[in-house]
């Protein structure tokens, strides 16, 4: 049955976002707010489609916005899953996605207009510095940040030392940091999905100006404690 329900998901999932994409470039004439709903229209047909065709359903812990500022979130990564979701789990966020992600054609071109930003890992400095010029853009405008601070995906219940860029970008934007912990890994990183209930845990903001060290470890242990 888990074979027959994934590729159900892949044909709908798959084939709907060919209509799903081009719904997004028609909506980019209409401006900003008319963009950004039709992004957040697919992401949330794939959320859809998961709780449907693969029984996945979303539970939330903790608050998700728990403070009016713009805030930087600090996710793990398991899957696809929670990349795709990000526009239903937050409020139009910006985001800090591999450089690698902007060469395919369409997307890349989509993700900048939208408010992703392009991490090249590698080339220090001056990544920083093109990371907290699109920060201080986005925040400007009102809206949170993303960062998947292990830098990739990461297999459930493995616990990787975060990529010195985060530390890096939570000293230059000042802002409080929420981590959020996601279990997806069991159930949708893997070519036969599970159904089961994915959990995002949004822990309690930290605030900006700690030391490197510290920063570090809460963000790492508060991302992880659904590992078990």
């Amino acid at each position: 049955m888990r074979v027959v329900r994934s590729l159900l998901f892949y044909v709908a999932f798959y084939g709907g976002s060919v209509f799903g994409v081009l719904a997004v470039f028609l909506a980019l004439p209409f401006g900003a707010k008319a963009f950004r709903k039709a992004i957040r229209g697919w992401s949330g047909f794939h959320r859809s489609c998961a709780r449907i065709l693969l029984g996945i359903d979303v539970a939330v812990e903790g608050d998700p916005r728990p403070l009016e500022e713009p805030v930087l979130y600090a996710m793990k990564h398991e899957s696809f899953y929670e990349a795709i979701d990000l526009t239903m789990s937050l409020h139009e966020p910006g985001v800090f996605a591999k450089e690698e992600l902007f060469r395919i054609p369409g997307w890349g071109r989509l993700g900048i207009i939208y408010g992703l930003v392009p991490v090249a890992r590698g080339r220090g400095a001056s990544t920083l510095r093109k990371m907290l010029s699109a920060a201080r853009r986005l925040t400007a405008e009102g809206r949170p940040l993303v960062i998947f601070p292990e830098g990739t995906r990461v297999p459930h219940g493995t616990r990787v030392p975060l990529q010195s860029g985060f530390a890096g970008l939570y000293k230059l934007v000042g802002l409080p940091v929420v981590p959020v912990a996601v279990n997806s890994g069991p159930l949708y990183h893997r070519r036969w999905k599970r159904s089961g209930t994915l959990t995002y845990r949004f822990g309690e903001p930290i605030p900006p100006g700690l030391p490197r060290e510290e920063v570090e470890q809460r963000v790492l242990d508060a991302i992880n404690v659904l590992n078990q």
